[in-house]
């Protein structure tokens, strides 16, 4: 979207961050009971926490300040409740949390040095994975979160960094939004320690806002509107090089339509070849789906209130060509976001809104790996919980964060404002 308005933050910087050798993509044990113990009890937890979903959830804290039109948000938070859900133990910033009689599994924040807004998030494995976001700032941790290394692309402090797309530890797509060559993209194959600035975006009716790769060739960027349409970049080669694809293919935008930068996940895939798109900001939010990798387009009205150019859907996944999840909402703080996720059973041919929705504001999802039913949704109020496939959803935590994103090892991680990042944890 097209207003960049400043975000305000006030976060406290930890430590310094510490530099690790540089990170391998495969994952590793973590103490003795090695990677099997930990991934097991890893999902007897996410099994416990979804036994009890339904039980009744905590206090939530207040909403941070909302995302302007670019998905960018502003404010501070005084403090995070949690919920007693499944979720229990204490976190490593101090913030509270209520106690639960389970315990199950939940968010174990990581210290990572500094104040910037990660809206950009790739979970490699439980030990790596990279954040990117606000003033060009790019992190990497090759051991869990215990410490985390500025990868910065250098002169990159002007940008803001909105997604991330890791292959491993070693290779990474970065994306950097806004009006003309503020859109850029940012490669690496060396863990960060050097990058090659593969695109800048030349036409400054263009505003590039999400990312997503099929395979660790190809992959896709979108831009809002230009000349009524939505604009599709292409790579072949990992994110060497970009092209933009023709627009035949390509329907036409609603008045106001665009895409929302908050999370990353407004343009995903799923297989060689599936893709969805986003949108929101006009009279209805729909969902565009291109089963050829971006040169032809089908779209569908999603049940997401739009209307207004701060509603609509923020964030999609999909677990396969057939079942995806929509969140989203009216972004501005203490705006009610009523009928705020749907779910497709079908590819998104159709979106049905949930039974029981996510209660509030959420910009990022993803679905629990080798799960069919389970997934997480998150925002700057809190996280929720679905164990029935995105039909009901439930408040689970409350701290502010605006993506999450799981690996195959069962390592889930989120991001957010104030260097906020953590990985989900067995409890």
């Amino acid at each position: 979207m097209r207003r960049m308005g400043q975000a305000d933050f006030r976060g406290r910087v930890v430590r310094t961050v510490r530099k690790p050798g540089r990170a391998a993509g495969r994952s590793t044990g973590r103490g003795a009971t090695g990677r099997a113990g930990v991934l097991g009890a890893l999902a007897l937890g996410v099994a416990a926490l979804a036994a009890t979903a339904l039980a009744a959830p905590g206090a939530v804290a207040a909403p941070a300040a909302g995302p302007d039109a670019t998905g960018r948000s502003g404010g501070d938070r005084n403090g995070t409740a949690w919920s007693a859900a499944g979720w229990s133990g204490a976190d490593r910033s101090g913030e509270a949390r209520s106690g639960g009689a389970l315990s199950g599994a939940g968010w174990d924040l990581k210290e990572t040095g500094t104040d910037a807004r990660f809206r950009g998030l790739a979970a490699v494995s439980r030990t790596t994975a990279w954040a990117a976001g606000s003033r060009g700032t790019v992190l990497r941790t090759a051991d869990g979160g215990r410490s985390w290394r500025d990868v910065s692309p250098p002169g990159a402090a002007g940008l803001e960094f909105r997604d991330v797309e890791a292959f491993d530890g070693r290779r990474a797509v970065v994306l950097a939004i806004g009006e003309g060559e503020a859109s850029r993209v940012y490669r690496t194959t060396d863990g960060g320690a050097t990058w090659t600035e593969a695109f800048r975006n030349p036409d400054p009716r263009a505003f590039y806002d999400c990312m997503t790769f099929f395979d660790r060739r190809h992959g896709l960027a979108v831009s809002d509107p230009v000349d009524g349409k939505y604009r599709m970049l292409s790579t072949a080669d990992g994110g060497r090089s970009w092209k933009v694809l023709p627009d035949r293919g390509m329907l036409a935008a609603q008045d106001g339509e665009a895409a929302f930068a908050a999370s990353g996940q407004c343009l995903v895939s799923t297989g060689p070849r599936d893709a969805w798109l986003a949108t929101g900001g006009a009279a209805r939010a729909r969902v565009l789906h291109s089963a050829d990798r971006g040169l032809t387009w089908t779209v569908t009205d999603a049940p997401i209130p739009a209307g207004d150019p701060a509603r609509g859907v923020f964030g999609l996944a999909f677990r396969d060509r057939a079942h995806g999840l929509a969140v989203g909402g009216d972004y501005r703080p203490g705006q009610p976001s009523p009928a705020a996720s749907a779910v497709t059973r079908d590819g998104g041919r159709t979106w049905r809104p949930s039974a029981r929705p996510a209660p509030a504001y959420r910009s990022g999802v993803a679905w629990l790996p080798h799960s069919r039913t389970t997934a997480l949704a998150v925002g700057p109020t809190g996280t929720d919980l679905t164990t029935d496939a995105g039909r009901t959803w439930r408040t689970v935590d409350g701290g502010s964060y605006d993506t999450v994103d799981c690996a195959r090892d069962l390592g889930c991680w989120a991001a957010g404002e104030k260097g906020r990042v953590a990985r989900l944890e067995p409890r």
